[in-house]
C-alpha cells in the first residue's frame, strides 16, 4: 500500500472559478486571485482550506475556502509591528495540544534590509488568529517549515541567510523550541539553483512509503527562472539527494517563476500544489497565487504542472 504523509497543512469573494454545465466539469483559471501574493501555506482544518502568504508585509491575512479555487479574505490573523512579514508557515498540532502555530518571517529588531530577517514563532486556538507572539527562534533566517514524523517527531527546516541560501534541519522538543544541532541538508549546487543567484528556499517536506521528500524552490524569487525542485532521503535529516530531473517545475510558454510552494490534499483526494508565479518577466516580486496538481509515478518520482490564463479541470 502507498502511503503518503503530509504536513497538516493546505473581505468578499475574491476568486471565481469557471464552471461547467454540472460540478463534474468545473474548472480553474491561474491567476486566482487579482492581487499580489507569494509564498503561500495552506492548511486544512474540519474540511475548510485556510490559506496565509506574502501580501503587505503588515502581518498575516487569512483566506478560506471550501475548494482551493474560491477564496474568501477573513481579515488579519497577524499584526506585526516589525512590518517585514513574509512566507509565514501554520502548523495545527493536531497530533498535541491542539493549537496552531504561526511561523513567520519578519525584520530583525531596527533593521529593514532584505536579508536582516529572523524566524518567529505565534500561537492561536484558531486557524483564524488571533496569533499571539511567542518566540524568535532563528535569526538571519528565512523561510521556517514544520514537519512532524509518524513517530511524532517535530523537525524544523529554515533557509540560512549568513551561511548563503542553504536549507538547514533541526529538531523541535516541542512547537515553541529546538533542539540539538543543525544540519545543512539542501544548498545552491545545481545550475539551475544559479541562474539568478545561488538559491535554494522554501522547503516543503513529504514522506512516502519510508522516503522523505524535501521539495524547496532554486535561483532567485524576484526571477522568472524560479523553479521547484526535490530530494530525497531515508531520514528527515538526510543526507538528501537531489532528484536528477530537476526542477519539476519551471517557466515556460506564459509561466513565469514557479514556486514556494507547499502541497495539500484537495477535495478530489489527490494532491495539489499550491504555489505563486510571477506576473511578468522583470526582476520584481510582484507575484500572485496559482494551484496545479502533482502526483507520484509507479517509481515514486514526482510529476507536476504549472498552468496559466487556461481552463483547467478543478479539485
Amino acid at each position: 500500500m502507498k502511503r503518503l504523509m503530509l504536513l497538516p497543512l493546505l473581505s468578499g469573494l475574491i476568486a471565481f472559478p469557471a464552471c461547467g454545465a454540472d460540478s463534474a466539469k468545473k474548472t480553474y483559471r491561474n491567476p486566482l486571485m487579482p492581487e499580489q501574493m507569494a509564498d503561500p501555506h495552506v492548511i486544512r482544518v474540519d474540511g475548510k482550506y485556510y490559506l496565509y502568504g506574502t501580501t503587505h508585509t503588515r502581518g498575516y491575512d487569512v483566506y478560506v475556502s471550501d475548494d482551493l479555487v474560491r477564496w474568501e479574505n477573513k481579515g488579519l490573523a497577524f499584526d506585526d509591528p516589525r512590518r517585514g512579514a513574509w512566507a509565514p508557515e501554520v502548523f495545527h498540532h493536531a497530533r498535541g495540544d491542539g493549537k496552531f502555530y504561526l511561523y513567520y518571517t519578519d525584520n530583525l529588531p531596527g533593521h529593514t534590509r532584505q536579508l536582516d530577517k529572523q524566524i518567529g514563532v505565534a500561537v492561536a486556538d484558531s486557524p483564524l488568529g488571533p496569533f499571539s507572539d511567542q518566540a524568535v527562534l532563528v535569526t538571519t533566517a528565512i523561510d521556517a517549515h514544520v514537519f512532524q514524523d509518524d513517530d511524532m517527531q517535530l523537525y524544523f527546516y529554515y533557509v540560512d541567510l549568513a551561511q548563503g541560501f542553504k536549507i538547514r534541519a533541526q529538531r523541535m522538543k516541542d512547537p515553541l523550541t529546538l533542539i540539538g544541532d543543525t544540519t545543512v541538508v539542501i544548498q545552491p549546487t545545481e545550475p539551475w539553483e544559479k541562474i539568478s543567484g545561488h538559491v535554494t528556499e522554501g522547503p516543503f517536506m513529504l514522506k512516502r512509503n519510508g522516503i522523505y521528500y524535501l521539495m524547496y524552490s532554486g535561483t532567485g524569487a524576484d526571477s522568472p527562472n524560479y523553479g521547484i525542485g526535490y530530494a530525497t532521503a531515508k531520514s528527515p535529516l538526510g543526507p538528501f539527494e537531489k532528484f536528477k530531473g530537476n526542477p519539476i517545475v519551471q517557466r515556460g510558454g506564459k509561466v513565469l517563476g514557479p514556486g514556494h510552494h507547499c502541497v495539500i490534499e484537495g477535495p478530489d483526494k489527490k494532491l495539489w500544489l499550491v504555489y505563486h508565479q510571477k506576473w511578468d518577466e522583470k526582476t520584481n516580486f510582484k507575484r500572485f497565487l496559482a494551484i496545479d496538481p502533482m502526483w507520484f509515478d509507479d517509481q515514486g518520482v514526482i510529476h507536476a504542472k504549472a498552468t496559466r490564463e487556461t481552463d483547467e479541470p478543478a479539485p
